[in-house]
């Protein structure tokens, strides 16, 4: 197995280019325990740890771009407030170790449907920036990113370089379910975001399904029902169809971590919850104001 490492970054294209069955490893918190357990050895390793432009946090024309290398620790600290959802996703990844050396971009580049980011990613809108050295960036809308089971829409010898995400505009949250508290693969998780400004909400469910979803239904439903222009208390009819509406866009299986019927379960009650706690923010918001 070839290990490559390029100087930088348009060296690293270049040798994405001509090493097309290379594997990119950054922070190596999945690549290096399926090289552990012999679950796959490629060819060759492309190292793009040398890349520093992908460890920067920017704001370009009022939108965060995260770089593919940004870790979950920096994310944690940087984006707290910009885009809460995924940092509150951050924290919930692995152990600090982990959170050090992991990143989004790895995240994205497996393209597990249980990645803790996903479901956050969907909920903001997120848009992903790939490049290559033969035709240069491209941008993937969120829901044009995930293909199938640990599949995403890179072509072979492109390389993701950055996120590009708008600051939140209302509360975002999200929650995760796991067979422990910590350091633990979701059995379900799912992530909101409150966009009042255009009086939409978005949605994120991970780990049911074959990739990560959106709740569309939920989303419409959300739109036309809350009461936008007056937050007042959030009805129980509202969270509990929202909820319902949730668990209908879910696509479990049973497996070793959990039930179908579980997980849609605790979709249900994740999507109620969150809604609640996004909506009680948004409520103080606007009494505060």
């Amino acid at each position: 197995m070839e290990f490559l490492r390029p100087g930088g970054w348009a060296e690293a294209l270049e040798l994405r280019a001509a090493f097309l069955e290379a594997l990119p490893i950054q922070g190596g918190t999945d690549v290096m325990v399926e090289l552990n357990f012999d679950k796959g050895r490629p060819a060759a390793l492309l190292d793009l740890n040398p890349c520093a432009e992908l460890r920067r946090i920017e704001e370009i024309d009022g939108r965060v771009r995260v770089g593919a290398g940004v870790p979950y620790v920096q994310i944690i600290r940087d984006l707290g407030t910009r885009v809460p959802g995924l940092a509150q996703a951050a924290r919930t990844v692995g152990s600090p170790q982990i959170r050090n050396r992991g990143s989004v971009g790895g995240n994205l580049g497996a393209a597990s449907p249980a990645g803790d980011s996903h479901p956050a990613l969907l909920a903001a809108n997120a848009v992903i920036e790939v490049t290559s050295a033969a035709r240069g960036s491209r941008m993937i809308p969120i829901d044009d990113f995930y293909v199938w089971v640990k599949k995403n829409a890179l072509e072979p010898d492109e390389l993701i370089r950055a996120i590009w995400l708008e600051p939140d505009s209302g509360p975002q949250y999200f929650s995760k379910v796991g067979t422990r508290n910590a350091m633990v693969i979701a059995v379900c998780s799912f992530a909101i975001a409150l966009h009042p400004r255009t009086r939409t909400a978005g949605t994120g469910i991970g780990s049911c399904g074959p990739t990560p979803l959106r709740a569309r239904a939920a989303e419409d439903f959300l739109a036309r029902e809350l009461p936008w222009a007056d937050p007042v208390p959030l009805t129980e009819t509202i969270a509990r169809e929202f909820g319902a509406l949730v668990a209908a866009a879910a696509k479990p299986i049973d497996d070793v971590r959990g039930t179908a019927d579980y997980r849609t379960h605790a979709l249900s009650v994740m999507a109620r919850r969150t809604l609640s706690w996004a909506w009680n923010d948004l409520a103080a918001q606007r009494r505060a104001a």
